[in-house]
């Protein structure tokens, strides 16, 4: 088995596990303060990856809505911008307020997950953390 294929199944073995707690618990943590529009869950795995391989960053697990399984250090906005973006990472609101210099040094994000009953395999490469940031926050 290949690093990568190894990687990968320990990723998707650490999801299947949260998405069982996810389950189990009984009420979410911050139900009162989601914010997002309608019953639409979902439960993804997130990573930020230094240059242009994805999976090589730390996973953080969210679910929406957020409650103890959740691993993200902000889930409540993470997942109201999820719903506002209907699960479309391609649609999470850019910030314009932030200016990013001219530095290339690449940073590449992923989203595997579900959204509602939409399966979900997102992968992006940006030219710095800064667009990242830009464009994915409160997210990633």
């Amino acid at each position: 088995m290949s690093k990568f294929t190894a990687r990968f199944a320990a990723r998707w073995a650490a999801f299947a596990f949260a998405a069982a707690i996810a389950v189990v618990a009984v009420a979410p943590a911050s139900a009162s303060a989601y914010a997002g529009p309608g019953p639409v869950r979902g439960a993804f795995i997130l990573t930020v990856s230094a240059g242009e391989k994805p999976y090589q960053g730390k996973p953080v697990v969210l679910i929406c809505p957020p409650n103890a399984a959740t691993s993200h250090p902000n889930p409540v906005q993470a997942c109201a911008a999820i719903a506002k973006a209907g699960g479309d990472f391609d649609r999470l609101p850019i910030d314009p307020a932030v200016l990013c210099p001219f530095i290339y040094d690449p940073v590449t994000a992923t989203a595997d997950g579900r959204w509602g009953k939409k399966a979900v395999h997102w992968t992006k490469t940006f030219g710095n953390s800064c667009l990242l940031y830009a464009e994915t926050n409160p997210v990633f």
